[in-house]
């Protein structure tokens, strides 16, 4: 996998979901890079990684290979911040390699089974109707979806067009159809329920309160389930790094160099935050 690095001091790894890549969080490293070693991967199919075919254990085998970099670099633990599916990669992750891990951010996460694709990207994981419509649903959903959604309330530069470039040329819409047939929600995400109560490293969950995408109920069912957890909402939409860059580069920030918290501190914590 592509991986970009900057900064220095604590390790930080960060995962992209779709249809974004590592430049998703760029305002957000930008911040943070005085004080932390930030790391930015690409799924395969996305950014400059390139594509591979999805299978039965595609999840842990983007684990293994998370570690691999992490082995690679030389690093004891480090801190994972994962967005939308990239929140899956990072809980499956920190479920294979809990001693790895110091702690977890979890934004927009989408990482349950009954998750619904947004119905534009629904069409085009249809086998047949996908193939015929995906020449049409590409640009719909770039110009409009994605220029709406990714719109960056704090900075006037945006990496939509980054986004893109792996879908540009002839092809460019097919291999977004293929891309987005990832899997089906009900079967990739299944055991995620069982899984997130066995997490051991604090976590924090950050859900835009304006989001069409994943629900607040998904943010709510992980903080009940994972322990020593804590929920803040934004006042954004989907794409958090984008739309808050500074807001969510303060909240890692404070969170990544607190002391570890008790239970009851957590939940203290998660109190004020949600009043």
């Amino acid at each position: 996998m592509h991986i970009t690095r900057c900064g220095s001091g604590i390790p930080v790894l960060f995962i992209h979901g779709i249809p974004t890549s590592s430049l998703l969080w760029n305002g957000v490293i930008r911040r943070m890079c005085e004080r932390f070693t930030c790391f930015a991967v690409d799924l395969p199919g996305l950014g400059k990684t390139p594509s591979e075919p999805y299978h039965t254990d595609y999840l842990a085998g983007l684990a293994d290979r998370i570690d691999t970099i992490r082995i690679k670099n030389s690093i004891a633990a480090w801190h994972v911040v994962g967005h939308d599916g990239g929140s899956a990669v990072a809980v499956q992750y920190a479920h294979s390699f809990p001693q790895n891990v110091s702690r977890l951010a979890l934004l927009s996460p989408a990482l349950f089974p009954d998750l619904k694709p947004y119905y534009l990207l629904e069409l085009l994981r249809k086998p047949i109707v996908g193939e015929c419509l995906a020449p049409v649903i590409h640009p719909l959903f770039w110009k409009i979806a994605m220029q709406r959604a990714g719109r960056n309330e704090e900075e006037t530069n945006s990496p939509l067009t980054d986004f893109r470039e792996p879908f540009s040329g002839f092809y460019g819409a097919w291999h977004f159809m293929d891309v987005l047939r990832w899997g089906e929600p009900s079967k990739v995400l299944a055991h995620f329920s069982s899984m997130l109560p066995q997490l051991s490293a604090s976590t924090l969950i950050l859900h835009g309160s304006r989001d069409p995408a994943i629900p607040l109920s998904f943010s709510r069912r992980a903080l009940n389930l994972i322990p020593n957890s804590k929920l803040v909402q934004v006042d954004c939409g989907h794409f958090i790094p984008l739309n808050r860059p500074a807001f969510v580069a303060n909240q890692l920030t404070e969170f990544f160099g607190q002391s570890p918290l008790s239970a009851m501190a957590w939940q203290e914590s998660y109190t004020q935050s949600w009043a």
